[in-house]
């Protein structure tokens, strides 16, 4: 369906060519002023100057031409020159019944294009921590916002498995004479290596033994990349261990990915590709490195070379990620790529994707888009940890938010209302929703505070209170009883309440656009508030299920069914759902 905006801005636009002015002037936008108007066209702002007239006079010509449209029921020019408008019950009811009759609810289908969202990143053999939260929430929104929009969307979870974490666990292993192991076991091993590797005398230098140690883990790590048959059997067991755990949180968190590739998928691709920025005279030696030179004219700041191969022949992250994008150019073809990363990570991915385009490895219209965010930070406003100072494991974060509504709902229900499981089932749903609303209503490049008691509260701009919102419009639907074949214009012209939330649901297609165009799930999260707030005021004021009038109440039920089905989309597009009861 078209955009209201678009729609409005299409009759504006013919009111100033019927004026006598070219078009281009009338566009519209909604208000910030909703107890003024609903919309606003500040088209006679921008042509005065341009026609040498007073921008009122403008404003009260194209105005007078727009009363005569029945898509208003008002349209009035007002000091200096803005033309504020508000929409006719019958326009705003018919574009309603119009969405409530599209599978895809007004939501606009773009041309469809295959795009690779890479949102993992989690390394193997180790356990997934609160750094990995939110690259995990933000892409599988922005995954699923792609999909409702028409794309071919493919999330890759790109694992780390191929490093000197590697080399360091078979060497641990080789010290403890251990040929069998456990994800328990490897959960210790790993800290244990990488601490070995690390230790310093009193000067801070590494060890004698430390730099045995770690020497032996590159060499580990050289000879299962070369093909070594035991190192190959200690990795294969070791990704069997780490795949089936980081599936099951990964699940835990609603989060899917229709790729499981890693880094060791790709190193096939690696000498060729070196081969070929050689050929194609992008490469150059420096100090025994292989370095690609990346900085533009336009660059304001000192931009350093990429390297490509270390002078000991290694490869490094740049590498990998280069070759990944080879192996996604022969195996998808994809039209455009989402990297979602921390935004400290910026500089790398500007790197290869220069390297990248440099190299023809990706076209120029085809799109590399990073979207680097911030911090979770505790409530001291420093990156957060565990109440010992360390790295919390997200299944523990999990844990604590769950635990904290559970301790809501027991509070507001005994077991005569909610059994136990009930109540432990709910849990999750809305601890879910409250982790993930927590995250995603925050711009994703901003820092924001992790606050369990806020993002929890069944009150003001969180999951929960979007989840209430939705099980309380289900509840009434329920008691209604019956389906209801009426439209919604009744309810809209019998209360303003009714108009506002009819309002707030024609715009889902242009924020769920802007989410899309933008890569910004907030922009869903800010329209559901909206459309809760609403919806909760209408609630509050007017008698639904009371109301003596059969067919006027029947609107009202069609108006909710609409607002729920809307609601449970947006939620779905941002990857959590809605409980029975709360």
């Amino acid at each position: 369906m078209e955009l209201i905006t678009k729609i409005l801005t299409n009759i504006c636009d013919d009111a100033f060519t019927k004026a006598g002015y070219e078009a281009g002037f009338g566009r519209v936008n909604v208000s910030n002023r909703p107890d003024i108007c609903e919309y606003q066209c500040n088209g006679a702002m921008a042509l005065a100057k341009k026609v040498g007239k007073k921008p009122i006079d403008i404003a009260n010509e194209v105005a007078a031409l727009l009363k005569e449209r029945s898509e208003f029921s008002k349209a009035e020019a007002v000091m200096p020159g803005f033309i504020n408008i508000d929409l006719g019950n019958g326009f705003v009811t018919s574009y309603l019944d119009e969405m409530a009759k599209d599978e895809n609810l007004s939501i606009v289908q773009d041309e469809k294009k295959r795009v690779i969202v890479d949102y993992g990143g989690a390394n193997v053999a180790k356990p997934l921590h609160i750094g990995h939260l939110r690259s995990a929430v933000i892409g599988e929104a922005i995954k699923r916002i792609a999909l409702a929009h028409g794309q071919d969307a493919i999330g890759d979870v790109h694992l780390g498995d191929w490093g000197l974490q590697m080399g360091l666990i078979i060497e641990e292993l080789k010290d403890r004479n251990q040929t069998e192991f456990t994800l328990s076991d490897l959960e210790e091993i790993y800290p244990a290596a990488s601490k070995k590797s690390k230790e310093t005398d009193e000067d801070g230098n590494p060890t004698a033994e430390a730099a045995q140690f770690k020497a032996r883990a590159l060499e580990a790590t050289k000879k299962l990349q070369s093909g070594d048959e035991e190192c190959t059997r200690i990795w294969i067991r070791i990704m069997e261990l780490s795949k089936a755990d980081l599936r099951k949180n990964y699940e835990h968190l609603s989060v899917n990915f229709e790729l499981w590739k890693g880094e060791s998928d790709v190193q096939k691709y690696i000498p060729e590709m070196i081969d070929s920025f050689i050929e194609k005279g992008i490469a150059r030696e420096d100090q025994g490195a292989l370095v690609v030179d990346i900085k533009e004219e336009s660059d304001k700041k000192e931009i350093p070379p990429c390297i490509v191969r270390k002078s000991d022949g290694a490869s490094l992250y740049a590498t990998t990620d280069l070759a990944t994008l080879v192996e996604r150019e022969l195996l998808f073809k994809p039209d455009n790529y989402i990297y979602v990363a921390d935004k400290r990570q910026e500089l790398h991915y500007m790197s290869f994707f220069r390297v990248a385009r440099k190299a023809g490895i990706v076209k120029e219209d085809q799109g590399l888009t990073f979207l680097g965010f911030g911090t979770m930070n505790g409530k001291d406003g420093k990156p957060f940890k565990t109440r010992s100072g360390g790295v919390m494991r997200l299944e523990e974060l999990i844990d604590d938010i769950e635990t904290a509504v559970y301790t809501k709902i027991r509070a507001s229900r005994d077991e005569s209302e909610i059994s136990e499981e009930e109540a432990r089932e709910i849990s999750q749903t809305v601890g879910l929703a409250a982790l993930k609303y927590g995250d995603l209503s925050n711009q994703a490049a901003k820092d924001y505070i992790f606050d369990i008691d806020r993002f929890t509260s069944f009150e003001g701009n969180t999951g929960p209170y979007i989840l209430y919102t939705i099980v309380r419009i289900n509840s009434i639907l329920r008691a209604y009883g019956k389906d209801s074949t009426e439209g919604i214009e009744k309810a809209i012209v019998s209360s303003a309440d009714a108009k506002n939330l009819g309002l707030s649901l024609l715009r889902f297609n242009e924020a769920s656009l802007q989410a899309y165009n933008e890569t910004a799930p907030h922009k869903i999260c800010q329209f559901i508030y909206e459309v809760s707030n609403n919806f909760n005021t209408f609630y509050h004021n007017v008698m639904i299920l009371k109301c003596e009038d059969e067919e006027l109440k029947a609107s009202y039920i069609s108006l909710l069914k609409l607002t729920v089905m809307v609601l449970n989309k947006a939620i779905d597009m941002l990857g959590f759902k809605a409980p029975e009861k709360m």
